[in-house]
C-alpha cells in the first residue's frame, strides 16, 4: 500500500510553505532517509526525507504552496522489485512475465486499432513487443495510469528520468505538445507583416515577473512591522581597528593551527557587544505591552546573507564563549544557511543583532532592528583614512559603526555610551579580557 509523503509541522507559527524543489525524479526509487524535496517557508528552507523505501509518485509540483500536513507524494513500498529490474537491465527479459498486466494496459495504443489480428500475428509482432518492453517496464503506476487515460504511445516518448525512464512530466509534456500543431497551423497563414504577437513578446522580454518567496515575504512584513511599531533612531561612531589587526596578524597562524578556523573581526565585535551591553543594560531589553523586560543573558544574533534572503542565527551565551567558539559557531551557521540546513531553533530568541554590510562594500547604513529586540549594530567596510592622533595626521584602518535602537526603550545618552564602550574595547582589546 502506498505511503503518503506529508509536510511535517515545522513550528507553531508556520502554517504553509512553497515546494521549491523535488530532489528526486518522478517514478524513481528512493531510499529511507533520502532527501526527496525542499520546502521553503517564511522562516527557513527545510529538506524532507523519505520515511520508507520505494517508488515515488508526485501529487504536487514545484512552486506549489502546500499546507502543513498536506500529502505531496506517495511512495509505493511494493514497487521495489520493478525498480530493481530497471536499475539492472539484464533481468528485464524475465520481468515482462510478471508485469504482463502492466504491459497489456500500456500496449492498447497498438492493439486498439485491430484487437483480433494482434493475436494470430503474435509471431510477427514479437520483435515489436521486444522493442517496446524496455519503455513500459520502468513505468510507475502513476505514469501507466496517465498513459492509459491519454492513449499516448509510450514508444513515442523519450524519457528524461533515471536510465531513460518515462516520468509523469514527460507524459504531460507529450500530451500538451499534441495540440501545438493545430495551433501552429493557423499561425502560419498569418505570417505576413501583421505579426503583432512580436510586440507583446518584446515588451515581456524587458522584465520578469515572479511571486515573492515565503522568506522574502516574511522579511518584507517584518521590516514594515519594525518601522511601524518601534521608534527607530540611529547613532554613529568610528573605530580604529589597528590594534585588532595587529593582534590577528601576530596570532593568526597559531589560532588557526589550534582551532581550525581563522580569527576574524566578528568574534571581536561579538565580545565587544557583550562588553557594551553589560555597561548599558538598558539596550539589552525589550518592550512587552506596558512592561519592560530586561535580559540578563547575552544571546547575540549574527545576520547571514543567503541567495534566498537574510537569516539571523543566534549565538547562545556569548559571555561564556571564547573567541574560537564564536568563530566556529559562525562558520557552522554560515554553512548551514548556505545549504538550507538552518532550523527554527537556530534563529529563535536573541537579545541583540549584529549585521555586517562591510563584506559587501557598505561604507555606512542605518540597519533596522529585529523585533522585539531594542538594538542592532551595523558594521561596515574598513578603509584606510587620515586621522589625527596626538596632534599628528596618520593613516589608520577605520570603520564606521551604526547603532539603530528603539527610542521608546533606549535614550540617546545610552545609545551613544554603548558605541563609546564598543569603540574603547575595539581599540584596546585588552579591555575585553580585563572587563574594564
Amino acid at each position: 500500500m502506498p505511503i503518503d509523503v506529508k509536510i511535517p509541522a515545522l513550528g507553531e507559527s508556520i502554517s504553509s510553505g512553497v515546494l521549491s524543489a523535488w530532489k528526486v525524479s518522478e517514478g524513481t526509487y528512493v531510499e529511507i532517509d533520502q532527501p526527496i524535496y525542499e520546502l521553503e517557508t517564511d522562516k527557513i528552507t527545510q529538506e524532507g526525507l523519505a520515511e520508507v523505501a520505494g517508488v515515488i509518485s508526485f501529487l504536487a509540483k514545484e512552486g506549489d504552496e502546500v499546507e502543513i500536513g498536506a500529502t505531496i507524494a506517495n511512495i509505493d513500498e511494493s514497487a521495489d522489485n520493478p525498480n530493481s529490474s530497471a536499475s539492472v537491465p539484464k533481468p528485464q527479459a524475465q520481468e515482462p512475465v510478471v508485469e504482463v498486466p502492466a504491459t497489456t494496459t500500456v500496449a492498447p495504443p497498438e492493439s486498439m486499432d485491430a484487437p483480433s489480428p494482434s493475436l494470430p500475428s503474435q509471431d510477427e509482432s514479437d520483435p515489436k513487443v521486444d522493442d517496446s518492453i524496455p519503455a513500459p517496464l520502468p513505468l510507475s503506476p502513476a505514469v501507466r495510469k496517465i498513459l492509459a487515460e491519454t492513449d499516448i504511445d509510450p514508444t513515442t516518448i523519450s524519457g528524461t528520468g533515471k536510465d531513460g525512464r518515462i516520468t509523469k512530466a514527460d507524459v504531460l509534456a507529450a500530451k500538451s505538445a499534441e495540440p501545438s500543431p493545430s495551433v501552429a497551423a493557423p499561425s502560419t497563414p498569418v505570417s505576413p507583416p501583421k505579426a503583432a504577437p512580436v510586440t507583446p513578446a518584446s515588451v515581456d522580454s524587458r522584465s520578469t515577473r515572479r511571486p515573492l518567496s515565503p522568506i522574502r515575504r516574511k522579511i518584507a512584513s517584518r521590516l514594515v512591522e519594525a518601522q511601524q511599531t518601534a521608534a527607530i533612531l540611529s547613532t554613529f561612531n568610528e573605530v580604529d581597528l589597528s590594534a585588532i589587526m595587529a593582534l590577528r596578524k601576530k596570532h593568526q597562524d597559531s589560532f588557526v593551527k589550534q582551532n581550525g578556523v581563522k580569527l576574524g573581526f566578528m568574534s571581536f565585535f561579538v565580545k565587544g557587544v557583550v562588553h557594551a551591553l553589560r555597561a548599558v543594560p538598558q539596550i539589552n531589553a525589550r518592550m512587552e505591552g506596558n512592561e519592560l523586560v530586561e535580559n540578563h543573558y547575552f544571546d547575540i544574533g549574527v545576520a547571514v546573507g543567503t541567495k534566498k534572503g537574510l537569516v539571523v542565527p543566534v549565538l547562545r551565551d556569548c559571555d561564556q564563549l571564547g573567541f574560537a567558539e564564536i568563530e566556529q559557531s559562525i562558520v557552522q551557521y554560515a554553512e548551514k544557511a548556505r545549504t538550507g540546513g538552518i532550523t527554527l531553533q537556530d534563529m529563535q530568541g536573541g537579545c541583540f543583532t549584529i549585521t555586517n554590510g562591510g563584506i559587501y562594500g557598505s561604507l555606512l547604513s542605518t540597519p533596522i532592528i529585529n523585533p522585539p529586540q531594542s538594538g542592532i549594530l551595523g558594521m561596515h567596510s574598513i578603509q584606510e583614512r587620515p586621522v589625527a592622533v596626538n596632534g599628528e595626521v596618520v593613516i589608520r584602518p577605520m570603520m564606521y559603526t551604526a547603532l539603530s535602537y528603539d527610542h521608546r526603550v533606549v535614550d540617546g545618552k545610552e545609545a551613544v555610551t554603548f558605541l563609546v564602550k564598543l569603540k574603547e574595547a575595539m581599540e584596546d582589546p585588552a579591555r575585553l579580557a580585563l572587563g574594564i
